[in-house]
């Protein structure tokens, strides 16, 4: 029984397997019900009782050497099956991952800067939570003016005098404050407004503003500079023009339109039948703006412009609803692709 015992044990070492059912067939031989190790296992009666202590150690020896080259071998197997199928044939194409979209904002506020950053604009951000002096005083907002209305402006309850910003003109006096000229900047971020959520407008929206700080600044190169823009962002053939407004921190102020570029200027909804549409406001930095800031507007004059980035992405992609931005409906989102 014993020599019977050590050839299992040979046999059992010596075993290898390069497939599944080789090794199954193994499994059956040694370890199943019929096999020869439980077979073994009933011949302990026949065994004088001062040797069952040495015969069922040799027993339990056999065994576990079976047990442990199955999980060997199978591990091997598994493993080796593995690599075939991911290396098996080096000439499949590669499954590339889908490329994924730019949200359209994204993509509009990075080509707004890129055109702008061809003559000279650079990039300044600040805080969206902002305080009174930054978002309103400095910008020549009188105490009762309407924006300072709780119907506008998001307010922090505990502290009046924080607020939610309301435009990224608070962006222009932090830089002002902070640097000398000539100043030459974009400031694109999120805003906030109280307002009621339709396909026309919403309660978020981004914002670019522009400014533009140094000796001899005039209106001529602020028209000049949006007529770029204008030709850069839609077409060459866009053309301007410019409408008396009022801001508080420009004077004079100014609302730019451009000739509609779903129509070609001949009339549609989208321009309500003019021709043309309305993308941003601008004008002359006022200058006690200037003077509150710490600059000389005896010495240093500038311009400033403002547009929100989803009007201009309404425009640029025939888009008729504001609430497609923020619903993130992934069927919308597929439709924009860009290197920006």
């Amino acid at each position: 029984m014993k020599e019977k015992i050590e050839k299992y044990l040979e046999e059992i070492a010596t075993f290898r397997a390069d497939s599944v059912d080789t090794l199954e067939q193994f499994r059956i031989k040694f370890l199943s019900k019929k096999g020869l190790i439980p077979e073994l296992f009933e011949g302990m009666k026949t065994v004088a009782a001062e040797n069952r202590k040495d015969f069922g150690a040799l027993l339990n020896e056999v065994k576990n050497a079976a047990q442990n080259k199955v999980n060997e071998l199978k591990e091997l197997i598994d493993s080796s099956s593995t690599s075939q199928q991911v290396f098996a044939d080096a000439t499949l194409p590669v499954d590339f991952l889908t490329i994924g979209s730019r949200h359209p904002i994204s993509l509009v506020k990075n080509e707004i800067i890129s055109i702008f950053s061809k003559i000279g604009f650079v990039v300044a951000e600040g805080p969206e939570i902002e305080d009174d002096w930054h978002n309103f005083s400095a910008l020549n907002f009188p105490p009762d003016h309407p924006a300072r209305d709780m119907q506008d402006t998001f307010f922090i309850e505990k502290n009046p005098d924080i607020a939610l910003r309301t435009h990224t003109s608070s962006v222009q006096i932090r830089v002002m404050e902070s640097q000398k000229p000539p100043i030459r900047a974009l400031f694109p971020g999120r805003v906030f407004r109280n307002e009621a959520i339709s396909a026309r407008a919403h309660c978020i929206f981004h914002q670019v503003e522009g400014l533009y700080v140094d000796k001899n600044v005039s209106f001529a190169d602020l028209k000049q500079t949006l007529l770029y823009f204008a030709r850069e962002m839609f077409s060459p053939e866009t053309k301007i023009r410019l409408r008396p407004s009022y801001f508080p921190f420009t004077e004079p102020s100014a609302e730019m339109d451009i000739s509609c570029n779903i129509c070609g200027g001949k009339g549609c909804n989208i321009c309500k039948y003019s021709g043309w549409v309305e993308i941003l406001g601008c004008g002359m930095v006022d200058p006690s703006v200037l003077k509150n800031c710490g600059i000389d507007p005896e010495v240093y004059s500038g311009f400033a412009f403002g547009m929100g980035i989803e009007r201009t992405t309404l425009l640029k992609y025939n888009i008729n609803d504001i609430r497609l931005y923020f619903e993130n409906d992934i069927r919308f989102l597929r439709q924009f692709t860009s290197a920006y």
